[in-house]
């Protein structure tokens, strides 16, 4: 529960609905949109979040979602994309326009729930 001198403090925390108790202190709670800003995670939790956003998007009926790993040398771009290969999920994806950050992020179609199943289709 939120104490009165909470209400301005970001880190403040609501209790975790389901189990009634305070949430883990290292869970990091992201809004769910069409980006995916892989910036803020260790090297170690990129196969995790990416999986995971890939979960709820789907379940959120997202089509296209845009995922930001930086450019660097391509380490980060390459892991996403291993995972996007072997998501049934996913229909698609590629680098976006260099105006939306070129090969610093990839795109990537996801399969709607009544989308028929062939899941190599239009897979680089």
């Amino acid at each position: 529960m939120r104490r009165p001198d909470d209400e301005d403090d970001p880190t403040a925390r609501e209790p975790d609905a389901e189990t009634g108790g305070e949430l883990d202190p290292d869970l990091i709670v992201v809004e769910l949109t069409d980006v995916l800003d892989l910036h803020g995670f260790r090297p170690a939790e990129i196969a995790d979040v990416v999986r995971t956003y890939l979960d709820e998007a789907h379940a959120a009926g997202l089509r296209r979602v845009r995922l930001i790993h930086g450019k660097g040398i391509g380490v980060q771009r390459e892991a996403v994309r291993r995972i996007l290969a072997r998501d049934p999920r996913v229909t698609g994806f590629g680098d976006l326009p260099a105006q939306h950050g070129g090969w610093g992020a990839t795109w990537a179609e996801l399969r709607g729930d009544s989308d028929p199943g062939d899941s190599d289709l239009r897979r680089p």
